[in-house]
């Protein structure tokens, strides 16, 4: 594993930017930017990469402001200006790449919904590993809260923890508490708790990675983002406004951004190079001041 990788991420100033819209949500993702249509699966990723692209090869997007970079497995398999984009992002950009590895949510049951089991994790982490990736996300959703629906997620999240470990790769566990439920705090006290309680059982050494919705009280994580076991806590906007993510996410020492729409919620197809990089750089610079407190 790269010590420079993990210093950065362990240590450095700046944010996540989350650049893994999958299947189902690369669509709003397109369509958000200005791509109405496209005629099929293949065309659909295709225009997303070179959305993706033109983020990763903008002069705003580096790391002086940016930690590490959530890739969706296609973009890891693609070059960027001829490199393969993990390298890209390190080597050009001194950026730390990273590789969503769930394969989408299974249906709501008690109050949560579940990651649908993996099924091509191992040959995933491989590639991952020979691509010169550093560490995974995986995704998980809390609707209310369910003792027993939260304690399911997160040992969900904890058991293909351990298997990212051993291949070598830091895993960012995220399981996400819908912003809109009517139990969202009482749901962060119960998955904290089960957060923690399994934190305990990490072997020495063993570090993961959370992403967590941000919290209904300020710096409600603080134990969590102190914790010998974790490198580093991120947070999703998880359907804020930019402005509104920004401005709670300020209220929480120690938690950095990894945000995803609120990171290019203004970005248009039809944008200038100069206007594109322009709007990436406020974003990335709202998003950046947000994340030093």
């Amino acid at each position: 594993m790269d010590q420079d990788q993990r210093s950065k991420i362990a240590h450095g100033t700046g944010f996540f930017a989350a650049l893994d819209q999958s299947g189902g949500s690369t669509p709003k993702a397109l369509s958000q930017y200005g791509v109405g249509s496209f005629a099929d699966e293949g065309e659909m990723f295709d225009l997303m990469h070179e959305f993706r692209a033109r983020i990763i090869t903008s002069p705003s997007f580096d790391g002086a402001r940016i930690l590490g970079a959530i890739l969706f497995e296609q973009t890891m398999e693609r070059d960027i200006a001829g490199v393969p984009s993990p390298r890209y992002l390190w080597e050009r950009k001194n950026v730390v790449p990273f590789v969503k590895v769930d394969e989408g949510l299974a249906d709501e049951s008690d109050g949560v919904r579940l990651m649908k089991p993996f099924t091509k994790l191992d040959g995933l982490l491989e590639r991952a590993v020979a691509r010169r990736v550093f560490g995974t996300k995986m995704r998980s959703f809390v609707a209310s809260a369910s003792r027993t629906g939260i304690e399911a997620v997160v040992d969900q999240q904890f058991a293909y923890a351990y298997r990212i470990l051993d291949a070598g790769l830091v895993p960012i566990l995220e399981p996400e508490v819908d912003i809109h439920s009517t139990t969202k705090l009482e749901a962060e006290v119960i998955l904290k708790q089960a957060i923690l309680d399994r934190l305990a059982g990490l072997p020495p050494g063993r570090q993961v990675m959370l992403k967590l919705s941000i919290p209904s009280v300020d710096d409600f994580y603080a134990d969590v983002i102190g914790h010998p076991r974790v490198l580093r806590v991120v947070a999703l906007s998880g359907g804020y406004s930019q402005q509104q993510a920004d401005e709670l996410l300020a209220r929480n020492q120690g938690l950095i951004a990894s945000f995803s729409r609120a990171l290019t919620q203004d970005l248009r197809r039809s944008q200038t190079d100069d206007a594109f990089n322009r709007t990436l750089d406020a974003a990335i610079e709202a998003i950046y001041q947000a994340s030093l407190t």
